[in-house]
Formats: structure tokens, C-alpha cells, sequence
């Protein structure tokens, strides 16, 4: 049975990391966030003790440290993604393994840097990659391994998950904080993608804004169409006349791919793999982490070449625009 801490506990996705904790047999010690909305806590630790000043959490981790019986052996990342870093290295500092969510970082050269930081404390750094564990995405990667050598695949993705007014207020809005839409969203398909079908020969990005991005690449086996949206408007007509808020779509050669189910439960299955001595590492995290980057920083074209189709979509003012 293993010790906990958790940094970001009143974020969005940190119920999937105490229910992984506890599913995996475990202990979730202590807490941080500067919010105390938290209360979600009492249905997976209510004895955890729980902290809304950084000061503070820290030194009850760093006491923790010095009693066998209750030094912390993970530390688990929930915070905003800016804050990844300097968190994980809170908890290579403090003597713990570090889970993270994603995205790890938002550079590349924070991961070159952390290599050294684990490497300083003896310790490591696994982020969240789950959808490696995806029992489909498995599927389909044994597929493409034990297909034709010289395939090369057409593929469309595309995920729309509808976000309100509320979005541009927080951090996630703010570019310098989340590494916008593409960084957000979409880094986790970027993973796949490039663990699936190899790495990129090509990029480009069409469209990257406040509410969407689109982009083409080319990858070792694979050409690939994307496209992610939080505005509600890019919905296809189909699930907006069902009351829809959210659209998952991953074809191949025109056939849809079914991944939509299982997506609670994946959380769960990281941690496992990480308790079993399996987890994905820094090195598994830099192709993603590289092509946010590198879209965040490309020229945008516009509407010309392989485009995904769901791109023809109106543009609109960022909310809070005059």
C-alpha cells in the first residue's frame, strides 16, 4: 500500500486520480489546491488532510518524509498545465515518484531538463498517456503491425467537446497557461497517433484559434486530417439534433474506429501500470509534447490542401472581444 499526495484537487480530473488511487489499493495522504471546493474528497479520502496554501502542504510533506510509515511515495498532478513542471519537481524534491497529467510540460526542453532533475533524486516521472491502454487503440496498433509494411493509412480524427464563456475566464483560455486548444484538447490524440501509426514526417495547421485547430500530417504510416473544437457551433448536425455537447470520430480508410466507451476507467488502469513498474516515462512523453509545440508555433495557412472537413466551419469572435 502506497502513500499519495495530490496537487490540483479541486481540478476537473482529479476524482479520476482518487478513484485510481483507491482502486489500486492505495492511500491518499494529503491534498493541495488553492480552491477548497474539494468536498468530493470525502467519497474516496475523507481522512486525507487537506491544504490551500502551497507554504503549508509543503511542509507537512516534507515532516511526512522523515516517518517511514507515512513518507509519500507518489505525487500525483492535477494542476494547470503551466504549473506541471515546477510541481513535478516538487515531488522528485520531496523523494516521491511524480504521476502527471496531461500535458507533461508544455516544451520539449522542460522534459530534457526534468531528465536531469530525476536523475539528481533517483526518482521518476510517469504522465498519464491513457490512451495506450485504450483495449481499441491496442487493437488497432496490432493491426497496423501485422498489416502490410508498406501501408500507408488515411486517417480522420476529430473531438469536439462544447466549453462555455467560463472557459476564456480561466486558465485554460489563457494561452501562456494552457498552450491553447491544440495543447489542451488534443495532446493525448497526438500521442496516440504517433504511437500507433509512427512519427510525423509533416505538419501543418490550418486553423488555430481561440475555440478550434485543424492541421494535416503525415506520419510513417499514416495521413492524417485533425480537427478539435470546444465551440458547440463545429458539432456535427447529427448530435446537435440529439442535445450532444460532445463528438469523438477516429476513421481509418473510412471505417470508424469505436473508442468512446472505457474512458473513465483508463485513469485506473494508468496507475496500475505505473504500481506495476510500467509506466510511461518522460522519453514516451516528447513526440506529443513536440508537436504542440510546434503547432502552437507554426504559420497557420488557412483552408488550402488536406483539410479536415469539420474546418469549413463559420469563424468566430473570441467571446470577450469588442
Amino acid at each position: 500500500m502506497k502513500n499519495f499526495a495530490l496537487i490540483g484537487a479541486a481540478g476537473y480530473i482529479a476524482p479520476r486520480h482518487m478513484k485510481a488511487i483507491k482502486d489500486t489499493g492505495n492511500i491518499l495522504t494529503a491534498a493541495y489546491d488553492k480552491f477548497d471546493s474539494v468536498g468530493v474528497m470525502d467519497s474516496h479520502f475523507p481522512e486525507a488532510d487537506f491544504f490551500t496554501e502551497f507554504e503549508r502542504f509543503d511542509r507537512h510533506v516534507d515532516k511526512l518524509k522523515r516517518i517511514p510509515s507515512k513518507k509519500i511515495d507518489y505525487v500525483s498532478i492535477c494542476s494547470p498545465n503551466y504549473l506541471h513542471d515546477s510541481h513535478i519537481r516538487f515531488g522528485l524534491r520531496v523523494g516521491a515518484d511524480v504521476i502527471c497529467e496531461k500535458p507533461l510540460v508544455l516544451n520539449p526542453w522542460n522534459i530534457e531538463a526534468l531528465k536531469t532533475v530525476e536523475k539528481e533524486y533517483g526518482k521518476k516521472v510517469y504522465n498519464i498517456l491513457q490512451l495506450r491502454l485504450h483495449p481499441s487503440i491496442i487493437a488497432l496498433k496490432e493491426k497496423i503491425q501485422n498489416g502490410p509494411k508498406d501501408k500507408i493509412y488515411d486517417i480522420d480524427l476529430a473531438y469536439i467537446t462544447s466549453r462555455g464563456h467560463w472557459y476564456y475566464t480561466s486558465w485554460k483560455g489563457d494561452v501562456s497557461k494552457s498552450g491553447g486548444i491544440a495543447t489542451n484538447i488534443g495532446v493525448h490524440f497526438y500521442d496516440m497517433l504517433t504511437w500507433v501509426f509512427g512519427a510525423v514526417k509533416k505538419n501543418v495547421v490550418h486553423i488555430h484559434t481561440h475555440d478550434r485547430a485543424a492541421g494535416y500530417f503525415e506520419l510513417e504510416r499514416a495521413r492524417v486530417r485533425w480537427f478539435l473544437s470546444i465551440n458547440a457551433d463545429t458539432l456535427p448536425d447529427h448530435v446537435k439534433a440529439k442535445g450532444g455537447r460532445t463528438f469523438r470520430s477516429l476513421t481509418m480508410e473510412g471505417d470508424e474506429i469505436e473508442f468512446s466507451d472505457g474512458f473513465t476507467e483508463l485513469h485506473t488502469h494508468s496507475y496500475q501500470h505505473v504500481l506495476d513498474g510500467k509506466g510511461f516515462g518522460l522519453d514516451e512523453a516528447m513526440n506529443s509534447i513536440q508537436i504542440v509545440h510546434d503547432i502552437r508555433h507554426m504559420e497557420v495557412i488557412g483552408l488550402q490542401g488536406e483539410y479536415h472537413p469539420l474546418a469549413k466551419g463559420e469563424l468566430v469572435k473570441h467571446p470577450f472581444e469588442n
